[in-house]
């Protein structure tokens, strides 16, 4: 399993927004950020979806080489879930610098 705490450099960076780049890849992470560590099983993603079996394999082994999601075995089947430290290095990479490193400036008034 992919772990990574702080902040991300750029090649880390350019895989997780390459992964996210795609509607599919985007909306399955969305999904298993919103189900939280709970996750899914493939078939619930293949249902929620309605993607062929071997086109949620292909996106879900994208994201999961991109750190953006790991999978656990439990029995015959894995369960996926997103890898929320590696979400927040992403986002930390991304604002790292914003407004020139006055966070304040960054939301407005």
């Amino acid at each position: 399993m992919f772990h990574y705490a702080g902040i991300m450099d750029i090649k880390q960076a350019v895989p997780a927004l390459g992964a996210l780049a795609h509607a599919s890849r985007l909306a399955i992470f969305r999904h298993l950020v919103e189900l939280g560590p709970e996750g899914a099983f493939p078939g619930e993603l293949i249902e929620k979806f309605e993607l062929p079996a071997a086109t949620l394999s292909f996106h879900l082994k994208n994201l999961a080489h991109a750190g953006l999601i790991e999978g656990e075995q439990q029995g015959r089947y894995i369960r996926y879930r997103a890898n929320f430290q590696q979400m927040q290095g992403l986002v930390d990479y991304l604002t790292q610098h914003c407004c020139g490193g006055d966070r304040s400036k960054c939301f407005g008034k």
